[in-house]
């Protein structure tokens, strides 16, 4: 089976398909970048042999969440629509991530310090990703409840 008709059956359409995967191909680049930005400084704390801040675990766990989870949503052969309330469970995670930081950083002056600098652009990739995975949530939802009173894949006999 060619990649177009296996993409077309498993989302509903080539068109819905494509921006499915560019949905979540923004969503996994924006969570390795949320990885990096964070892990910036848990390196440093690990090399001055200092805690670390559970803050900046918990951003990391949560970008780690959203790249693999996007990562297994972009297979073609998977619904995510399916789970869509597993996106609605990462987007209330991202909420939290953004409002922690947000809080400490948003009103916070660079003066010249890169390591602010760099952790309030950190916030706003925060947002960005809270924001995706909210409409991914939403339009999950809305693809589920519409195809829930669909046909069975094999035989077609059956209410699903």
């Amino acid at each position: 089976m060619a990649f177009k008709e296996r993409a077309s059956n498993s989302s509903g359409g080539f068109v819905p398909f494509i921006i499915h995967t560019t949905l979540r191909l923004f969503q996994f680049v924006l969570a390795l970048t949320v990885l990096g930005l964070y892990g910036v400084d848990l390196n440093n704390a690990r090399k001055e042999h200092k805690y670390v801040d559970s803050k900046w675990a918990y951003a990391e766990a949560v970008g780690a969440l959203a790249a693999v989870t996007s990562l297994v949503y972009m297979v073609p052969i998977f619904k995510s629509y399916m789970v869509f309330a597993w996106d609605a469970v990462l987007f209330l995670l991202w909420l939290v991530v953004f409002g922690i930081f947000g809080k400490m950083y948003i009103r916070e002056h660079a003066e010249g310090d890169s390591g602010v600098r760099r952790m309030k652009n950190a916030v706003w990739v925060d947002l960005v990703n809270m924001l995706l995975w909210l409409i991914s949530a939403v339009y999950g939802a809305v693809l589920f409840f519409k195809f829930r009173g669909n046909r069975s894949l094999h035989t077609g006999r059956a209410n699903v």
